[in-house]
């Protein structure tokens, strides 16, 4: 490939969820996306149809709100959706709870011994291994694409927390940090390209940042 036309791997986050009891829903399964989150889903999908950048692969978290999410790009695109379990939400012990208001499972002192040590952190998986396991399936999939001389950008469904350990290990930052700081908006889109055997982010997009003030949901721990 030229210069001009070197692969670039665009993750992009799922849309909004339709989670009326504001749940902490993690791995759980049948939590899909809102009407809300089916318009930003479109939108991300728009976005990178606008680029005008081909894209060959297209690879998504099983979960059903990322294969929702997957959905539009897989039409525009007319690629199939090839469910990747490394792109999972990372586990965390909080899930069923709520996690956002007065009676947040966070703020009750039964659940605080599963907070002693947020460097783990010890509620979920480590953001060491959530770093590496994303930027381990980043490059199979680059090397895949060459080996089977796929042409095109790859893009990743995937989730907020997964999304935002590959910023920070590509970005060479420290892993442990504020969830509720991460720059991950829903349907964002976060895009890397790999130069001299490295990583190297090239943007972020949050094409559906005007739908984000209805959400009810937005997903951060």
């Amino acid at each position: 490939m030229s210069e001009q036309t070197t692969r670039q791997i665009h993750l992009v986050r799922h849309g909004e969820v339709f989670n009326p009891d504001g749940v902490l829903y993690g791995r759980l399964p049948g939590f899909g996306l809102s009407e809300n989150g089916h318009k930003m889903a479109a939108l991300a999908a728009a976005e990178l149809v606008d680029r005008g950048r081909l894209v060959g692969q297209l690879y998504a978290s099983p979960l059903l709100r990322a294969q929702q999410s997957a959905a539009p790009l897989a039409q525009a695109f007319e690629l199939p959706i090839h469910t990747e379990q490394r792109l999972l939400e990372p586990t965390n012990k909080f899930e069923g709870l709520r996690n956002h208001g007065p009676d947040s499972a966070f703020k009750q002192p039964q659940h605080w011994l599963k907070l002693w040590n947020p460097l783990l952190p010890s509620w979920g998986e480590p953001y060491a291994r959530i770093a590496r396991r994303i930027t381990n399936f980043m490059d199979y999939a680059w090397s895949i694409a060459e080996l089977d001389e796929v042409e095109g950008d790859i893009v990743m469904v995937s989730h907020q927390a997964v999304i935002w350990a590959a910023h920070r290990k590509i970005a060479g930052l420290p892993l442990v940090h504020n969830p509720a700081r991460r720059r991950c908006d829903l349907s964002s889109i976060t895009t890397f390209t790999r130069i001299d055997e490295q990583w190297q982010e090239l943007g972020y997009s949050s094409p559906a940042a005007a739908l984000i003030e209805r959400s009810k949901d937005v997903g951060a721990v």
